[in-house]
């Protein structure tokens, strides 16, 4: 998944990669993986997202949602 400007071609420059989505994936594969906070850094300077990059943004952030905390370390002082 990448932001690119409206005016670019659909395959042309692209501004920045923000993600990947596999919808093949098997085994080890990760099958989406974006980048949330540059995800809401471009949503919040205007850009818009299609109406599956939408989709896919929403099911990125459930599946964040429901994963579990990283457990926090412990330091001994």
């Amino acid at each position: 998944m990448v932001v690119t400007e409206s005016s670019h071609r659909r395959d042309g420059r692209h501004s920045e990669v923000i993600g990947n989505y596999n919808p093949k994936a098997r085994g080890q594969d990760v099958e989406l993986k974006l980048k949330l906070d540059r995800v809401d850094y471009w949503m919040g300077v205007g850009a818009l997202p299609t109406d599956t990059a939408r989709t896919l943004i929403n099911r990125a952030r459930r599946e964040a949602a429901a994963a579990p905390a990283p457990a926090a370390e412990q330091t001994e002082a």
